[in-house]
């Protein structure tokens, strides 16, 4: 018997094509679904829900508003955030200084990239400092933000959707807590519930990543007032003063309107005990800015030499081997210096490296050796003519 009907048309064709359509019109209602849940998970969340469980003597929330809880005291909580492949939670760690007296909301975040530990012990430090008996506002602490990330000590979330998947949790912001991996959904969940509704400004602070450095510096739009006061307020040596990536938490807050910036400290997998006191200063000093802590300022911008660059000027490896640094980090280059060269298995230089623009190192690989394509060196210098978001390589 044929497999043609009588208007001849293949019934193998025919049921491919209303699979198809099948397909086309569920890719469609995903794709609606998606959109809905994107517009209801941006609304943030309004009061504390305790989930009724307490970890290590912690209760856990899933939506916190600081205003509920007792002034004149340190809170300590556990967020609970997306789940695993388990049904099991990932938890995060929440401190809470509430001042005795109203005032400004601050949020300090760090652990977003799991590599990155000097950020986290700069948060600590500065909320052990806080007296909430002496405090005007609240400073709230999230040290441990992508969880899965943190435990295997790597930069990227392990997301077990489609098979291991690495995703760098800081280009989903500000999440969706509907989407279609674990990492939007905790960021989602977090932003929606822990985060915005409890700042009035914010600073996430991150490290250099596994295999490449960075000096003490903030990243942060100058451009916006309330930013540029903050970011002026440490004694570090460099200001990246560029918006950056979209995606990344900072400017998460910066588009619902809290002003916002990252501070870098150093390199990761270690803790930079010199750099974090530059960073625990900076930060008292800001906190000291929004009147939540009493007390005379400590150094700032002015009491260094910083200098500010508006982009950064990536030397990618053009070669496999052996690199050797001939600058330092903080170092003024100008165009056509040689930075660094690459030596093969038999000692033979394969490779030279020469910046291209008159800046002072901002970066440099740590990794002893390379593959062609990892950054070697970043500079940061002035570009004078910077039109739109820049991208760089990692």
């Amino acid at each position: 018997m044929s497999d043609k009907s009588k208007n001849g048309i293949d019934r193998r064709d025919f049921m491919i094509a209303s699979l198809a359509t099948v397909g086309a019109s569920a890719a469609l209602a995903v794709s609606a679904d998606a959109a809905d849940a994107e517009d209801t998970a941006s609304t943030p969340a309004s009061g504390t829900v305790y989930t009724g469980d307490t970890i290590e003597g912690k209760k856990v929330v899933s939506a916190l508003d600081v205003d509920d809880l007792e002034p004149g005291q340190k809170h300590f909580l556990y967020f609970q955030g997306a789940q695993m492949p388990t049904g099991q939670y990932w938890y995060v760690s929440v401190t809470v200084a509430k001042g005795a007296r109203p005032g400004k909301r601050g949020i300090l975040t760090s652990g977003v990239h799991g590599d990155e530990m000097s950020n986290i012990h700069t948060v600590q430090t500065v909320m052990n400092q806080l007296d909430p008996a002496q405090m005007s506002g609240t400073v709230m602490a999230v040290t441990d933000v992508a969880r899965p990330a943190i435990e295997s000590m790597q930069r990227r979330w392990p997301n077990q959707g489609r098979g291991v998947d690495l995703i760098d949790m800081n280009r989903e912001w500000p999440g969706n807590e509907n989407g279609l991996t674990a990492p939007s959904r905790h960021a989602g969940l977090l932003f929606n519930r822990l985060l915005r509704p409890n700042a009035d400004f914010a600073i996430d602070f991150h490290t250099g990543t596994t295999g490449f450095e960075v000096t003490a510096f903030n990243i942060g739009g100058m451009d916006v007032p309330d930013v540029k006061a903050m970011v002026e307020l440490y004694p570090v040596g460099q200001i990246f003063d560029n918006h950056v990536y979209p995606g990344v938490l900072h400017n998460a807050f910066m588009d619902v309107g809290i002003p916002s910036f990252t501070p870098e400290i150093g390199a990761a997998r270690v803790l930079d005990l010199e750099m974090i006191a530059l960073f625990v200063e900076g930060t008292m000093n800001v906190l000291k800015h929004h009147g939540i802590v009493a007390g005379p300022m400590g150094r700032t911008g002015k009491d260094v030499n910083v200098f500010t660059g508006n982009s950064a000027f990536p030397i990618l490896a053009t070669q496999g081997g052996i690199v050797e640094h001939l600058v330092k980090l903080n170092d003024k280059v100008e165009p056509g210096q040689k930075v660094a060269i690459q030596r093969n298995s038999f000692g033979e230089v394969v490779a030279e490296y020469t910046s291209g623009v008159a800046g002072e190192i901002t970066g440099q690989r740590s990794d002893a050796m390379s593959e062609p394509g990892n950054p070697l060196v970043f500079i940061l210098f002035h570009k004078a003519a910077l039109v739109g978001a820049e991208a760089y390589p990692e």
